[in-house]
């Protein structure tokens, strides 16, 4: 498949050129390590021996009236584990480095490569424009859905949708949302993080691509 070719290149490089757009779409105009508390899904019971683990939900309380919630895999191995705590952090991140004015920039310390440009020019935008965020956002069905390599220079793709439906643009002068909201409040997308191992051994995210409706490909997204 050409996305595992792709990845392979990637993750054997260094830092391959490549065409990849900001995490999420940046079009606010459209007419388009964290402290966490887990949750149990109402009506759970203690889990049977017999039984394979059921999903949880982890909520991160971003900043005041902003959180992302993520919808955990049943079982995940100890590297997809890692790979979806980056991932988590990321977003939670990069949505107090808007909500902060650009002040906390601690979304930076999972991103490398191409991942820098990208989130930079993410939070760049919500500044230049003066715009800020209240809500929460949605992560499910996360997924590993390409590997290469091992050990050190084992490299990854990690699937997740995102619902930022419960989220709202706001004025950052006023704190209000703005008239119009963009695209991205209303439907899911597909979101992409291509990963590998930094110096340190730990994971980071290389690379970011994302799917809208129509595409194929963030259909998987609605439920």
């Amino acid at each position: 498949m050409r996305v595992v070719i792709a990845l392979v290149m990637l993750l054997t490089a260094a830092c391959t050129p490549s065409e990849a757009q900001p995490f999420t779409p940046v079009d606010l105009s459209d007419t388009s390590p964290a402290e966490t508390s887990s949750r149990a899904p109402a009506g759970s019971s203690p889990q049977d021996p017999a039984r394979p683990a059921a999903p949880r939900e982890e909520t991160v309380e971003v900043a005041p009236g902003v959180r992302v919630v993520v919808e955990w895999p049943a079982a995940p191995d100890a590297d997809t584990t890692t790979m979806i705590e980056v991932l988590r952090d990321y977003f939670a991140g990069a949505f107090r480095a808007v909500v902060s004015g650009g002040r906390d920039t601690g979304y930076l310390d999972v991103v490398e490569y191409d991942a820098v440009d990208d989130a930079s020019l993410w939070v760049g935008v919500f500044l230049d424009e003066r715009r800020s965020v209240r809500g929460t956002a949605r992560l499910y069905a996360l997924n590993v859905s390409a590997v290469s390599g091992s050990g050190d220079d084992r490299g990854a793709q990690l699937d997740v949708c995102v619902d930022e439906s419960k989220m709202r643009l706001l004025d950052s002068s006023t704190g209000k949302p703005v008239t119009r909201q963009p695209d991205w409040t209303r439907k899911p997308f597909l979101q992409s993080a291509v990963m590998g191992r930094a110096a340190d051994g730990g994971w980071r995210i290389r690379l970011f691509r994302h799917a809208k409706l129509p595409d194929e490909r963030a259909k998987g997204c609605l439920r």
